[in-house]
């Protein structure tokens, strides 16, 4: 199974990431969010950062975790690469995201990501986890 793919949206660009979990799925969606401003192949995670965020259903949940991603991006102006997701049954979701400080002498530099939107957001779940998104650019 593919972790993520990208598809088409007017000035913006939609991610759809894929697990055999809903933590799963978060993952690559995370992973997905920071392929989109960098190659995280070429990220070193030697910095951890934990973060916990409550929401009232699957939806909300994944916005709010990719907020925090681009807001963790934006204020320790750090790119990430590792993603480890836990979520409970009360839309409780705890993250551990491991990357490094941007240098972009080093860092291949893609395009910024200004926010997440709620259009076309959702969870799907049948025998795997689906996750789609869409980044305002």
């Amino acid at each position: 199974m593919k972790k993520y793919e990208y598809f088409e949206a007017t000035a913006d660009i939609g991610l759809k990431a894929y697990g055999n979990n809903i933590e799963e799925a978060f993952e690559n969606a995370g992973l997905a969010i920071f392929n989109i401003i960098s190659d995280t192949s070429g990220i070193t995670p030697e910095r951890k950062i934990e973060f916990e965020v409550t929401s009232e259903d699957d939806v909300s949940l994944l916005y709010d975790f990719l907020e925090e991603l681009l807001f963790y991006h934006e204020t320790e102006f750090m790119l990430f690469s590792q993603f480890d997701v836990k979520i409970d049954e009360n839309f409780h979701l705890k993250a551990k995201i491991m990357g490094e400080e941007i240098d972009w002498e080093r860092h291949e530099r893609k395009t910024e990501i200004k926010a997440i939107t709620f259009h076309k957001m959702a969870v799907k779940k049948t025998d795997h986890v689906e996750v789609q998104a869409i980044v305002d650019l």
